[in-house]
């Protein structure tokens, strides 16, 4: 299956929002990703997927990712139970971390994440593990979301890593990757725009820590990124093009892969670029 991970819907035009989302299901995608920033959604996670759930009638809806921080375990629970029947049987929860650079009580991220689960399933009305998928990348967090979610979601990973993922995970558990993508088949150009969304993320610690372990280079993460790592982490050139680089995480061993096209703005709904993927990445 092929989705749209968008920050748009969570930072741009409520309207719009509810009008692309329908939009996607129509050209065929299976799901919509709610981007989440590291500092955190300013809406609201499960507001703006109510919003887009009511919105479309098939889609699957995924928040990517609620920080633990942000939310207490009995919120969170409480605000899903409150979703029409209808609505939960198409809605995941992601759960992130997040990042040290933007929360300050963050401490031992691990055993957090797993207190966190722990009172997700203590809360009056459980959120279920069938329910909760876990931004991970390192063996430790695979490990937790393996036994406590339907799976895992790994962000601006390479094939490789999907590779790697699938291994830690077994066959059971789901493995819905990221995948950034450029529609530009000018390498020098792709690349520019690459290496300005990748910025941020290059002065995050868990991220440069997860490609390190995946054989990058320090060198590879220095001056916006080396060419190796911009090509390994987008997706860039023609329609087909980007689809045989989703072929590569299905044949690594993803089950879904969640594609986010990059624009200039959070707020930016990428129409046209879903528009002109759809023949490629949607099944006929």
């Amino acid at each position: 299956m092929t989705g749209i991970w968008s920050l748009a819907f969570t930072h741009g035009d409520r309207a719009e929002a509810r009008d692309a989302a329908a939009e996607l299901e129509e050209l065929g995608y299976g799901s919509v990703w709610l981007g989440g920033s590291p500092g955190g959604n300013p809406r609201g996670d499960l507001v703006t997927a109510a919003e887009v759930l009511a919105a479309t009638n098939r889609i699957a809806v995924t928040t990517a990712c609620v920080s633990i921080w942000e939310r207490s375990p009995k919120q969170l629970a409480a605000a899903y139970h409150a979703l029409p029947p209808h609505q939960r049987n198409r809605l995941l929860i992601g759960l992130g971390v997040s990042h040290a650079d933007f929360v300050g009580r963050y401490h031992e991220p691990y055993h957090a994440l797993r207190s966190y689960l722990d009172a997700l399933d203590a809360a009056a009305a459980p959120l279920p593990s069938t329910a909760r998928f876990i931004g991970a990348h390192g063996p430790q967090m695979s490990r937790l979301a393996a036994a406590r979610s339907t799976g895992v979601h790994p962000y601006l990973v390479d094939p490789a890593h999907t590779a790697w993922a699938r291994s830690m995970l077994g066959d059971g558990p789901t493995l819905a990757v990221e995948q950034t993508v450029i529609l530009h088949t000018n390498a020098e150009a792709a690349r520019a725009k690459a290496r300005t969304m990748l910025a941020p993320y290059l002065k995050l610690r868990n991220y440069c820590s997860a490609w390190l372990r995946g054989g990058f280079s320090t060198e590879d993460l220095a001056f916006g990124g080396s060419n190796r790592l911009i090509d390994a982490l987008f997706a860039w050139g023609s329609p087909d093009e980007i689809a045989a680089r989703l072929t590569e995480h299905r044949q690594a061993g993803a089950d879904h892969v969640a594609v986010q096209v990059v624009t200039d703005a959070p707020g930016t709904f990428a129409r046209q670029a879903w528009r002109a993927l759809a023949p490629e990445l949607v099944p006929a």
